[in-house]
């Protein structure tokens, strides 16, 4: 998923392997990631998905006019918080100790790998055929 405020600019959803760079948009009031060597389309993650960092995970603080903090944490799982509130953003990252660190403040240019896409379940009666290719055959019950 793409934040509420990247919804008027270009997107692709995420894939196992691909490379992100952090960013800020020029036409969105929001950071978010796009490919590397692309950074007019944003890539859109979904809730669930596992993102290894290059280095430490670096956040702004004190809207800019701080120097950023870096947090020995290089995983984290994505996030959406807060969706009944509809103005906020609402793109996240869970850290290992179950913080949460919001992606509008990750310092742009931060590089990020996709690991692993949450899991999708499968609709009732799908998949159920490769569970068990050869199933037992059925047996009659006999009374003495």
């Amino acid at each position: 998923m793409c934040d509420y405020s990247l919804h008027h600019v270009m997107s692709t959803p995420a894939k196992v392997g691909d490379e992100l760079v952090s960013t800020s948009f020029p036409n969105a009031s929001t950071r978010g990631f796009c490919a590397a060597g692309n950074a007019d389309v944003a890539v859109c993650v979904m809730p669930g998905t596992e993102l290894a960092f290059h280095a430490d995970i670096e956040c702004d603080r004190g809207m800019g006019l701080l120097p950023s903090r870096k947090i020995p944490a290089r995983v984290a799982r994505f996030r959406q918080i807060d969706l009944d509130k509809p103005y906020v953003h609402h793109d996240a990252l869970e850290l290992p100790d179950g913080h949460l660190v919001m992606v509008t403040s990750l310092v742009p240019g931060q590089r990020v790998t996709v690991l692993q896409l949450p899991a999708e379940p499968h609709a009732e009666g799908e998949g159920h055929e490769h569970a068990h290719p050869h199933p037992e055959p059925a047996r009659r019950s006999e009374t003495v």
